[in-house]
């Protein structure tokens, strides 16, 4: 049940009634109305926008349409009252009643309450983290790493059939430098002195283990060998290395992926799929041999005027037609990149996401170009720009990893804190803002530390069913109860707060989804933990709405019916954020 998208229904039944009294001339698009709560709780329970996106189509004024609106509103049961706010807003209130038979749903439908068909089994390719297999992950990966899991979680929880990918960079001068500093531990492990790691090298102590496994596979036969004969053994073994610590991080933070697709794959062997996707769009008219101008401003050194490859993507948003050949004939990154989201598409994903970088910014017109040049503008790429962490423990900078030798690791700060501030933490702020992540206050247990504060309202919830227990030996306390329980009985403001907030849950999964943010799911956990606990407050304070009152049962299993309705929205959230749901804080 979705109390925001009844009265959606409500208002365009209302809009309908016009027409068919006369009032309107003819049926208008009311695919734009939205119903929300309003900014302010002593405004309603309810807002709508319909007379002022329908006012310029109907040619009727946005107030003088609000007030026709709100007078078929007043009509439609639980509604007490209507009135028209501002430029033209309508706001709602209704009995407590509806809000009641919000929570009967919400324990009726169980960790289905919240879930929606929006999606109706699309196909959705969710691609994040996909970093260079150069290193371990650092705590800025694990961003995008958590915001990408929780993001398909959202999206399969409103309905949509999820891939979860990562793009392996496995081709390139970077997996030529991994080999390269690999060898070196190899050599080091048989004893030689390697002496300084080169500059353009990697140091970290992280591959002197791999270094001693190609000893253990190959003694000193590759000593001997010349580059172009050890170096794909060795980058196979390095990137295999490098994958398997990286599929582990990410599994300490319950993190997968179904594919991880391999850039060399594309180029590799007889089928070259970088050369077939630059031929397909050239048949279309969307590649042609030209020059490119200098950049705005200083022309770099290393810029040449030469005749190159180039996709016309300024035919499709960008800026500047991109090439797809470097100077040495090799393809360019960005070529790899179309072919890449070429696969996709004939993978059958019309709808794409992918998680990237701060760095990556620049890059995204591009890449969109490319899809809908590939797709004919049928399939969409939304791209999502991680911003960066920085890493603090009791407000001072948490200095490098001594393990990485150039940042800290994403799996040395899961040891230190554990995976639920993590994961709670990194989506606890939007994505493109800068997050400060304070190793020191995720773990406090307070008001302040919004992971604590969360997962101790569930654990809250859980002990007042204990408590009742102890308080009704032998009384049944079973969901089968609490579908008898006489919700009359809750009446008190706090308790219809508590109401309201469980019923914004079905219409927080939809916008969350539909926008591609799952912060919103944290935020909302937040505020619904903050409402349980000011209610729980203020049952110390006043005895007579504690959740369990001795001699009442009645009011008690009421009361228990609201918790229950409160615990169950929070761990359906947690299990979207891909936090535990605990059920004791220790």
């Amino acid at each position: 049940m979705n109390p925001y998208a009844i009265f959606v229904d409500h208002v365009r039944g209302a809009v309908a009634a016009l027409v068919r009294d006369g009032e309107l001339a003819r049926m208008p698009d009311l695919s734009r109305i939205a119903v929300e709560p309003p900014r302010e709780a002593s405004h309603g329970d309810l807002a709508t926008n319909a007379a002022l996106v329908l006012a310029k189509e109907t040619g009727i004024k946005p107030r003088v349409l609000a007030e026709k609106i709100a007078a078929k509103l007043a009509r439609v049961a639980h509604v007490t009252k209507t009135e028209v706010a501002g430029p033209g807003f309508i706001n709602i209130a209704v009995e407590p009643a509806f809000w009641r038979e919000v929570l009967e749903a919400a324990l009726a439908e169980g960790e289905d309450f919240g879930r929606t068909d929006l999606g109706k089994g699309e196909k959705v390719n969710v691609e994040y983290v996909s970093t260079n297999p150069t290193g371990p992950l650092h705590v800025g990966h694990g961003r995008g790493a958590v915001f990408g899991d929780a993001l398909a979680n959202l999206l399969v929880h409103a309905g949509y059939a999820v891939t979860r990918e990562y793009y392996v960079n496995d081709a390139g001068a970077q997996v030529d430098a991994l080999a390269r500093s690999v060898f070196l531990r190899y050599c080091e492990a048989l004893g030689e002195r390697v002496g300084a790691i080169p500059e353009g090298l990697y140091p970290g102590d992280y591959l002197v283990p791999v270094g001693k496994e190609l000893t253990d596979r190959h003694g000193r036969a590759l000593v001997d060998k010349p580059e172009a004969e050890w170096l794909p053994i060795v980058r196979a073994a390095a990137i295999d290395a490098m994958m398997a610590a990286i599929r582990a991080d990410l599994a300490a933070l319950a993190i997968r992926h179904e594919v991880f697709f391999s850039e060399r794959s594309l180029s590799a062997g007889p089928a070259d799929q970088v050369a077939a996707t630059i031929e397909v769009l050239r048949k279309a008219g969307h590649v042609y041999e030209g020059r490119l101008p200098p950049p705005k401003g200083q022309v770099p050194e290393d810029w040449e005027d030469r005749e190159q490859t180039l996709f016309r993507s300024t035919a499709f948003g960008d800026d500047v037609d991109r090439p797809l050949k470097k100077s040495d004939g090799s393809y360019t990154y960005f070529a790899a990149d179309i072919a890449y989201h070429r696969s996709k598409i004939e993978r059958g994903f019309r709808n794409m996401i992918d998680v990237w970088g701060a760095d990556h910014g620049g890059y995204i017109k591009r890449v969109q170009a490319a899809v809908a040049a590939l797709s004919g503008g049928k399939a969409s790429l939304d791209v999502k720009i991680i911003q960066l962490v920085r890493l603090f423990r009791g407000g001072e900078p948490v200095k490098m990893s001594k393990r990485a030798g150039e940042f800290v690791t994403l799996r040395e700060v899961v040891d230190e804190v554990g995976p639920d501030p993590v994961r709670f933490m990194m989506l606890f702020r939007k994505n493109d803002a800068v997050l400060d992540f304070d190793l020191a206050k995720v773990i406090e247990q307070s008001r302040e530390n919004p992971v604590f504060y969360v997962q101790y309202a569930h654990a809250r919830g859980c002990s007042v069913f204990r408590n009742a227990a102890e308080a009704f030996p032998g009384r049944a306390l079973d969901a089968k109860a609490l579908d008898a329980a006489r919700l009359d009985r809750l009446s008190d403001h706090g308790e219809i707060a508590l109401m309201k907030q469980i019923g914004v849950w079905p219409r927080l999964v939809e916008g969350a989804a539909l926008t591609h943010e799952p912060h919103r799911v944290a935020f909302y956990l937040h505020e619904l933990a903050g409402e349980f606990h000011s209610q729980w407050n203020r049952g110390k304070d006043m005895p007579h709405l504690r959740f369990i009152i001795g001699d009442d049962p009645e009011i008690t299993l009421a009361r228990l019916a609201l918790v229950r309705g409160v615990v169950g929205v929070l761990a359906s959230g947690l299990k979207i954020l891909g936090v535990r749901a605990v059920e004791e804080m220790r």
